[in-house]
């Protein structure tokens, strides 16, 4: 096959850490040129990228370098699938035990990081600008607008800050493309709808006056921690996200004006940018785009912080601004500039340009953006966190781990994913940790990697189960890690809530009533972190496995832990007899957590003659979900709607998770499964991957993500665990 400069990058892991490079001395191999301006050219031809056919990549870059062959013959059988799946999936496990891939999806990040590389005169190699506007205009959709996510429709805060995204990159502002795009603007009401975030953002570049925002006072940092409304309490996502917003509100930041931006203004604002009404558009948002409309409370409490935001005492804010960047630099240092998440990366990088300048700090947080970055067929995107490596690669040992008599090919493996465990633990708790709100690390494992170092409630009980289980099956070879999960057992038990459940990160801090102070329109429940049925059951599955290995330490505590969470799953179980899913699209993700916990951790059980039974009253609405091919496909629209809504078609990653949910619950119908397999067997790819479908991850109900290994670890976990109970 020829080569083309996508043979020039290539992707360098370290402990998780995952950074794409061009190669310059490759590309002058292939293209038999020094002219770099030619190789930019090719480059923009060889992204073009067709979202009506499937707006999900395939992550194909990536994987058209495994090894495996596809000109093989389909698998015959479900014992041929899983073979195949496997030798497929492990020629893609990094030497470092984890497995890399896509975690994009949402459409807002990316220009939230240009924006500021923009400001800070701190933009990326050529090469890089060139693939991300491809990803630009590879995901506009037809009306000439923008999504809130790669499959969403479009709205105002994805087309208002891709269009400007793409001028800033150097696009023309007068060509068809962004003509569709500012005339979707003005068609929906124009600029001044676009919800708050979007706001704040236009308004660092001069797009939008600051008049037209509600203020974010940076001296509610300075209000007791055990009030209400202390930012401390809020979910960390949302209080490290307004942290920096906070700040950028009290010293209303804007770039001087510029003729490029004059010329942005002009177009958005068809002139009229000195006439508009700042005060009204406040409260401006466009209907496409208002998910979670303005609560009353928050209306109310506005006011007051607006007024407050004109008559401020200096002195005060001064403080207030200065513990921010205090807080700002240690989230810095806590997570090596990663940061929590991408929104809080490229705002963190801002304030350290305006408070010092292109400094050290400044430089380290460049340095880790690359963290960020993806190269897939669709161009170069902002993946929305610094990947999911720990995540996925715990769940391929749990996958593995299902194997009746575990073979050496998957003992190889298991050896890699082993080292990925044991460098991904955190045995350090940050300094000055309760200051600035954070609880204890020691004991946890994070979703990405150890240098992020925020650990999270499920995958701190994945990787302890996936460590015990490795022990019962004799393949554990760094005994210390035995030790070592004690204590994360104080970190699951420490983060249980009060309902009986766990949050993602932390226990719940505030109240419910704060979600009544959200002012973002586009997500739901983003002010505190609530009890979710997938984290409850990883914890609850995590203390069981404990409990079986080391039945004494702090075994009353388990028990009553176990019991309280196990009442939390159960009350969570919808009249339509499924669970709703957080992080995943949707119910028949949540039903099968919801269904491990229960069958493995409770005295439940499949009953057909008791359509009461919590167990058979989910296996039979999964059952009446079955499409006649065998399959399940689930939209990301349930997510929205919080009912079930149907794909047009069957999806392999749902029906795994289906597949795994019966199984889990010894549904005794095993015809019903029997055609599942057969479904996943026939979609399975000549060389043992599966074909990308449709969009399997959310978060705050309202925003797709990308988790590009799922379309390989659930069917060869569906079709293992079914190969194990035949």
């Amino acid at each position: 096959m020829k080569k083309t400069l996508k043979d020039a990058w290539f992707l360098k892991t370290e402990l998780g850490r995952q950074r794409w490079f061009f190669d310059k001395q490759k590309a002058i191999e292939i293209t038999g040129s020094q002219d770099e301006n030619s190789w930019l050219g090719e480059l923009d031809q060889l992204f073009v990228f067709d979202k009506k056919v499937n707006p999900n990549a395939a992550d194909s870059v990536f994987r058209s370098k495994s090894e495996v062959n596809k000109n093989q013959v389909k698998s015959e059988n479900s014992d041929e699938a899983l073979a195949k799946g496997i030798e497929f999936f492990a020629s893609l496990q990094q030497e470092d035990g984890n497995w890399a891939g896509d975690y994009g999806g949402p459409l807002f990040l990316m220009p939230g990081l240009i924006f500021v590389q923009y400001i800070t005169n701190s933009l990326p190699s050529p090469e890089k600008q060139v693939l991300m506007k491809c990803y630009l205009l590879n995901h506009q959709n037809e009306d000439g607008g923008w999504g809130l996510h790669i499959e969403g429709e479009s709205t105002m805060f994805g087309t208002t800050l891709n269009y400007v995204s793409l001028v800033l990159l150097g696009h023309s502002m007068d060509d068809e493309v962004s003509k569709k795009a500012v005339n979707w603007i003005h068609e929906n009401g124009g600029v001044i709808g676009i919800p708050p975030w979007g706001k704040l953002y236009l308004a660092l570049l001069g797009l939008y006056d600051w008049k037209g925002l509600d203020a974010l006072l940076p001296e509610l940092w300075l209000s007791p921690k055990g009030l209400p409304i202390y930012p401390g309490n809020y979910w960390n996502h949302a209080r490290m996200v307004y942290l920096p917003m906070s700040y950028l509100s009290g010293v209303k930041f804007q770039l001087a004006e510029n003729e490029l931006i004059k010329g942005l203004k002009n177009q958005l604002y068809k002139g009229q940018f000195e006439s508009t009404n700042w005060k009204k558009a406040r409260r401006n948002c466009c209907p496409k785009d208002d998910y979670y409309p303005e609560p009353k409370l928050y209306v109310f409490a506005s006011r007051f912080l607006n007024f407050y935001d004109k008559i401020h005492l200096r002195f005060l804010r001064e403080k207030a601004l200065k513990n921010i960047f205090k807080r700002i630099q240690a989230e810095d240092i806590h997570t090596n500039h990663i940061n929590l998440g991408p929104v809080n990366k490229a705002l963190n990088m801002l304030v350290n340009f305006i408070v010092e300048g292109k400094s050290d700090n400044f430089e380290k947080h460049v340095n880790r953006v690359d963290d960020y970055l993806w190269l897939s067929e669709d161009g170069m995107k902002m993946n929305g966190y610094n990947g999911s490596q720990f995540w996925d690669t715990i769940f391929m040992a749990h996958a593995l781990m299902e194997e009746k008599s575990i073979s050496d090919s998957s003992k190889q493996i298991l050896t890699k994913i082993e080292q990925f465990i044991d460098c991904s633990f955190i045995r350090e708790n940050e300094f000055d940790r309760e200051k600035y709100d954070r609880s204890v690390s020691i004991g946890g494992w994070p979703f990405s990697t150890v240098d992020h170092g925020w650990p999270i409630t499920d995958c701190t009980s994945e990787g302890m189960k996936a460590v015990l289980s490795l022990e019962k099956r004799g393949l554990l070879k760094n005994k210390q890690l035995l030790s070592d999960i004690t204590a994360s057992i104080d970190f699951i038990l420490e983060n249980q809530n009060k309902d009986g459940g766990w949050a993602s990160y932390e226990k719940t801090r505030g109240p419910k009533w704060l979600e009544k102070m959200n002012p973002s329109r586009i997500f739901g429940e983003i002010m505190i972190d609530y009890s979710y049925v997938e984290c409850t059951s990883a914890c609850l599955q995590g203390l069981k496995s404990f409990a079986s290995y080391n039945p004494n330490y702090r075994k009353k505590e388990i028990q009553i832990a176990i019991q309280n969470g196990l009442q939390f799953i159960v009350g969570q179980q919808m009249e339509n007899g499924l669970w709703y899913g957080g992080w995943a699209v949707c119910f028949t993700n949540a039903t099968w957590f919801a269904l491990e916990a229960m069958m493995q951790c409770g005295n439940y059980h499949y009953d057909a003659a008791d359509i009461s039974n919590p167990v058979t009253k989910a296996c039979q609405s999964l059952i009446e979900k079955q499409n006649s091919d065998g399959s399940w496909g689930e939209s990301y629209l349930s997510s929205v709607t919080k009912k079930y809504v149907s794909h047009k078609e069957g999806q392999v990653v749902n029906t795994a998770w289906v597949i795994l949910s019966l199984l889990a619950a010894d549904y005794p119908n095993k015809t019903v499964i029997d055609k599942a397999i057969q479904f996943l067997v026939s979609q399975q790819e000549t060389n043992g991957d599966w074909t990308q479908q449709a969009i399997s991850g959310v978060f705050n109900h309202n925003c797709m993500i990308t988790y590009i290994n799922y379309r390989n670890i659930f069917p060869i976990w569906a079709l293992q665990r079914y190969k194990a109970l035949s």
